[in-house]
């Protein structure tokens, strides 16, 4: 297997702040109040975690889109399967935290199945797997804090 590039490595674990705050902030009260002073509601607690996730989702739709764009006779599947994290997380994120951290635990779960299959298409590179299930893996358990009340 191919080592993952620095850069990609690197970057990828930076987006995973957002998800830890949000867990810190939840964990801590006094981390939850240090940040509701200095950054506002929007970015602390479940809703901070909850809001990026859904954001990345959107993101992750945008580089399987990328990849889609080398599918040659796959390429109309490709791109049909590429939207699927951004329409799960538009139609599925609400109805109160838990369930909406299960439902992003359901989406991330599942675009980590569509990785593998752009994976095993060659579209993505060699290294894409071992970051996706590091990354993944990380956001899980960020999430399962929202979605089980573990605060």
């Amino acid at each position: 297997m191919q080592p993952v590039p620095r850069a990609a490595l690197w970057l990828g674990l930076a987006g995973l702040l957002p998800f830890l705050w949000s867990v810190a902030t939840q964990l801590s009260a006094p981390l939850f109040d240090w940040g509701l002073a200095l950054l506002g509601p929007h970015f602390v607690g479940a809703y901070a975690g909850l809001a990026y996730g859904t954001v990345i989702l959107s993101f992750m739709s945008g580089v399987l889109w990328g990849f889609a764009t080398r599918a040659g006779d796959r390429a109309g599947l490709a791109y049909a399967v590429s939207v699927l994290p951004a329409l799960w997380a538009f139609f599925t994120v609400g109805g109160g935290p838990e369930l909406a951290a299960i439902n992003l635990m359901i989406g991330f779960a599942g675009l980590l199945c569509l990785d593998f299959l752009f994976w095993q298409w060659r579209l993505a590179p060699r290294w894409w797997m071992q970051l996706r299930v590091l990354l993944t893996s990380v956001v899980l358990a960020c999430l399962c804090v929202t979605a089980f009340d573990l605060a």
